[in-house]
């Protein structure tokens, strides 16, 4: 059995058995109205040194925290405990939820990020990852669609996990929402300034899956910003915000391979025939 290493002050029992070591935060309360988590919430540290961003989260002034911590060797280190409140999403949104820390599970992944090389993440870190979610899946009944990265809840704000994040992997370890990307081809485009009915379909496809977006027909900043997070999560081989082919027909198909219960009113129907309209 794996020996838990807790410092001092750790008042709480861990909730994986993949656990080595507690660093409790003070950063966290109660969740909204008693809710119990059904999201988890991946992101990098965005730091140079992986023990200073632990620090960081583990420090009363930085007001900021997670559930997990995983090193790029694997370990895992709890902060929090699953059924409370971490502060990790910040000003956020999906799916008609504002409040994402009170849905939502935290783990931090140990990586410079974009403003320093951004490495691609190892192999031990992210079978830890996986693992770490699938048990958080089984103990919540987590949907696939509901395992998200930073940048999907924050667009405008956060690129975190990135576009190097496997997403691919840990969906054939049963763990997220993934289809096949479209392949990339050229052809028409939408992008920042286009106006009219396809961008209000496009707009409401994006909001359909969790999106924050606009509904009103403009491609302007935010609803750029919502495709790039799309690009970052669901078509990494190129990230410019920019609709083509690709972009919106894996959109579509992803959108449409929701279980029924998670889908929401949209124009997706007109959105298919304005798609074969263009692409064709």
């Amino acid at each position: 059995m794996k020996q838990i290493m807790p410092t001092d002050d750790a008042t709480f029992a861990p909730d994986s058995s993949l656990v080595c070591a507690l660093r409790p935060s003070p950063n966290h309360g109660e969740r909204a109205g008693e809710r119990k988590p059904d999201m988890i919430l991946l992101h990098y540290t965005g730091m140079p040194d992986a023990e200073r961003a632990l620090e960081r989260l583990c420090s009363s002034g930085s007001e900021v925290s997670a559930h997990y911590f995983v090193h790029e060797d694997g370990r895992i280190v709890q902060m929090v405990p699953e059924s409370r409140r971490a502060w990790h999403a910040g000003k956020s949104y999906w799916a008609e939820e504002t409040d994402i820390n009170s849905c939502s599970i935290g783990i931090e992944i140990a990586n410079p990020g974009h403003d320093d090389r951004y490495p691609d993440f190892p192999q031990r870190q992210i079978a830890a990852v996986t693992a770490l979610c699938r048990g958080i899946i089984a103990r919540w009944q987590i949907a696939p669609e509901r395992v998200l990265g930073h940048s999907d809840v924050a667009p405008s704000r956060k690129k975190d996990p990135g576009e190097k994040f496997p997403w691919r992997t840990l969906y054939w370890s049963g763990v997220g929402h993934w289809i096949e990307p479209v392949p990339i081809v050229p052809g028409p485009t939408f992008a920042l300034g286009d106006r009219g009915d396809v961008i209000a379909s496009l707009q409401q496809v994006l909001a359909a899956y969790g999106y924050h977006v606009s509904t009103g027909g403009e491609f302007d900043e935010v609803t750029r910003d919502a495709v790039m997070a799309f690009q970052r999560h669901f078509r990494p081989a190129q990230i410019d915000g920019v609709v083509d082919s690709s972009t919106l027909m894996t959109l579509q198909a992803l959108t449409d391979s929701l279980p029924l219960h998670a889908r929401r009113p949209s124009l997706i129907a007109s959105t298919e025939e304005d798609s074969d309209a263009i692409w064709s």
